[in-house]
């Protein structure tokens, strides 16, 4: 990951990368709310996810991003819309760096 970036550029292939590229983007200086936002409902999302699946060591699997794309689907009711969008739409992005082993 770049210092700027908020996107990974690094591939991430299992679980504990995700929450590792989650953690960095507190430590970037000029990191915005909605980025921060979208990251830690994420990663609530993957956690419930992931449990199901094995614990932060287990691969990243087509099963654990259906299930969390399926989460961030029911959010929509929770979500107002544009906080939905927010996370839909780093969550969208993010997946370009998954890799499944």
């Amino acid at each position: 990951m770049t210092k700027n970036s908020t996107i990974p550029t690094e591939q991430l292939t299992i679980v504990a990368d995700i929450y590792l590229y989650f953690d960095g983007l507190f430590e970037l200086d000029d990191i915005d709310s909605d980025t921060l936002f979208a990251s830690s409902y994420l990663r609530g999302l993957i956690s419930l996810v992931a449990t199901e699946f094995g614990d932060e060591s287990q691969a990243i699997s087509a099963d654990l991003i259906d299930g969390v794309t399926e989460k961030i689907i029911l959010a929509k009711t929770e979500l107002a819309p544009q906080d939905y969008a927010i996370v839909n739409n780093f969550w969208l992005a993010m997946q370009k760096n998954i890799t499944f082993k």
